[in-house]
C-alpha cells in the first residue's frame, strides 16, 4: 500500500515547516485562549459592534460567553482556517509536483514503486501532517484551558469541532495533493492549489459581510464548516463535515488517480 522508507523520508523533508507553523499556532492558540474574560469580552463585543462588516468578514462575531464560544470565535473564523491551509498547499507542491519538476521522481519510479503506491505514500504523508497539526492545536487549547480556566471549556464539544476542522483540512488538502498531481511544474501546482482555496475563503470573507453578499456562502466549501453548529452538536453541521471528509477522500483518490495515468517527463 505505501513504501515505508519514502514515507519517512518525505515526513523528515516537512517537518521544519510543520515546527513553523505549529509554533506560529502555538502562539495564538496560547495567547487567545489566556484573553478570555467575561469582563473583557464585553469589551470585545463592543469593538465588533463598532465594526460589523470588518469583524464579520474575518469570522468573529458578538455574543461569546462562554469559553469554547470565545475560542471559536476568535479562532475559527480565520487562524485554524487559514495557516493549516498554507501548510497544506507548500507541503502538497513539495510531496509530488516539486519532484517531478526537478527530475528526482524519475528516479524513484527507476526503483520498484509504482506510481499509485508512490501517490499514496506521499497523500498519507500530508495526511499525517495537516492530522498532526490539528491535534497539536486541539491538544494545546484544551491544555491552556484547563491550566488557566479549570472546567471552564466543554472538552467533548470542543473535539467535535475539531474533528470538523479536521475534515475541512482534508477536503483542502485533498484538493491541493490532486492539484499537485495534476502538474509536471511546481508553479501550476501552486497556482490551482493555492488559487482555488484561497478564492473560496475570500469569498466566505465576502459573504460574512452579510446584505446581498450572503448569497456567495453557497459558492465556498468554508460553508460546510459550522464550528458553532458542531459545538451545539446541529445535525446540519454533522452533515456538512461529513461531505467534507468525504470530498478529501476523493480528492486524494483522484489525485492518486491521475498521477498513475498520465505522462511523466521521465
Amino acid at each position: 500500500m505505501m513504501n515505508g522508507v519514502l514515507f519517512r523520508r518525505s515526513a523528515r523533508s516537512l517537518w521544519k515547516t510543520w515546527v513553523v507553523f505549529a509554533a506560529v499556532l502555538s502562539l495564538y492558540v496560547s495567547m487567545i485562549t489566556a484573553m478570555f474574560d467575561p469582563k473583557l469580552n464585553a469589551t470585545l463585543d463592543e469593538i465588533v459592534t463598532a465594526m460589523p462588516q470588518l469583524m464579520n468578514m474575518v469570522g468573529m462575531q458578538a455574543g461569546s460567553s462562554s469559553l469554547g464560544g470565545f475560542l471559536i470565535n476568535y479562532l475559527y473564523g480565520f487562524l485554524l482556517l487559514l495557516l493549516p491551509l498554507v501548510f497544506s498547499i507548500l507541503a502538497a507542491n513539495r510531496l509530488v509536483a516539486r519532484w517531478v519538476d526537478t527530475g528526482s521522481m524519475a528516479y524513484l519510479l527507476a526503483s520498484p514503486n509504482t506510481r499509485a503506491r508512490v501517490a499514496r505514500t506521499q497523500a498519507l504523508v500530508l495526511i499525517a501532517g495537516g492530522t498532526l497539526l490539528t491535534a497539536y492545536c486541539t491538544a494545546l487549547a484544551v491544555g491552556c484551558a484547563a491550566a488557566m480556566f479549570p472546567g471552564e471549556l466543554d472538552v467533548p464539544a470542543y473535539l467535535v469541532v475539531n474533528a470538523g476542522l479536521l475534515c475541512l483540512h482534508l477536503a483542502l488538502g485533498g484538493f491541493c495533493f490532486f492539484a499537485s498531481c495534476l502538474f509536471n511544474e511546481s508553479r501550476l501546482s501552486v497556482a490551482l492549489g493555492a488559487g482555488v482555496p484561497v478564492l473560496f475563503f475570500l469569498i466566505r470573507m465576502l459573504a460574512n459581510m452579510g446584505g446581498r453578499l450572503e448569497k456567495l456562502k453557497y459558492a465556498t466549501v468554508f460553508t460546510l464548516f459550522d464550528p458553532t453548529g458542531l459545538f451545539r452538536g446541529d445535525g446540519a453541521a454533522y452533515a456538512g463535515a461529513a461531505v467534507l471528509l468525504a470530498l478529501g477522500l476523493g480528492f486524494y483518490a483522484l489525485g492518486t488517480a491521475v498521477f498513475s495515468r498520465r505522462d511523466l517527463p521521465l
